[in-house]
């Protein structure tokens, strides 16, 4: 059964009246196969799912897509019920309809995870991951679930909020689920349906140039690759490439046990990002 909850009162009282082990599967709705793919690991795993749908407008920056980011809320919930149908089992939507549901009048407050804040998306968007870990926290706090779900997609983010789970000791698991492709490989975002089809095929620049680096990495090493990346980021609309340490972000060193190489590009208006995992012989 889908259950839609709109104010964060009705959601405290069912919550509190509920003893059911609880996933998590935060999003901003608009919801597509990779989030899909997170709400099924989380009906599988948990006796209650609560999927929160909420577009968070401190993660996004002043000149970022805020104001047409797609809100699709009937569509998402038809979306979920298809799911539901089949592995029956409870799921709560949370869609709040008043920010303050989430912000409180006053909200003053900031989460912030240092050590990944420098490089990668962090650098081109200043101020994001503080949006999304205080978004995340917050949810964390007000659902207490068991166990929550990402996608690896957003890799930074993925490690950047297990960072904030450890050093806070938030008594939550945090599970990661694999990137999930269309057909012609191009990672699924709710941002795709900015692009018409000849955008599509020219996004899979990114998704490219990431399988050259890799191949490059594993036959020709760091070295190579690297001369390789700078040749590919000769090409303007890429906002970043790199290559680096997939525990930390660090740069590679002898002592890397898997490398993620990782992506951003611009492709008309629209921001994607990809990335993959490299697991590299250790000496």
């Amino acid at each position: 059964m889908v259950e839609l909850i709109t104010s964060r009162e009705k959601l405290v009282n069912y919550l509190e009246s509920s003893q059911l082990s609880r996933g998590l599967v935060p999003t901003m709705g608009n919801l597509h196969q990779g989030h899909l793919t997170l709400i099924k690991e989380s009906i599988n795993e948990n006796d209650l799912t609560v999927v929160t749908i909420f577009v968070n407008p401190k993660q996004f920056g002043p000149n970022e897509d805020f104001d047409k980011y797609p809100r699709t809320l009937e569509a998402d919930l038809d979306a979920i019920r298809s799911i539901d149908k089949a592995l029956d089992k409870n799921v709560i939507v949370f869609a709040p309809e008043k920010i303050e549901d989430i912000y409180p009048e006053g909200f003053s407050s900031t989460i912030s995870v240092h050590g990944f804040d420098q490089i990668l998306c962090a650098k081109d968007r200043p101020g994001h991951f503080d949006g999304v870990t205080t978004v995340v926290y917050i949810l964390f706090n007000l659902i207490k679930a068991r166990r929550a779900y990402f996608g690896l997609k957003d890799f930074q983010q993925t490690l950047i909020i297990r960072k904030m789970v450890k050093d806070l000791m938030i008594p939550i698991e945090i599970k990661l689920v694999e990137i999930v492709r269309d057909s012609n490989g191009l990672a699924l975002s709710s941002r795709n349906k900015y692009l018409d089809l000849k955008q599509k095929e020219e996004a899979l620049t990114l998704t490219k140039s990431i399988k050259k680096l890799k191949d490059s990495l594993l036959k020709s090493g760091i070295k190579d690759t690297i001369k390789m990346k700078d040749d590919i980021l000769e090409d303007k609309r890429f906002v970043y490439l790199d290559i680096l340490d997939a525990n930390n972000l660090h740069p590679l060193d002898d002592r890397s046990k898997e490398a993620v190489i990782a992506g951003a590009i611009m492709i008309g208006t629209t921001r994607l990002i990809d990335n993959t995992l490299v697991s590299l012989n250790v000496r």
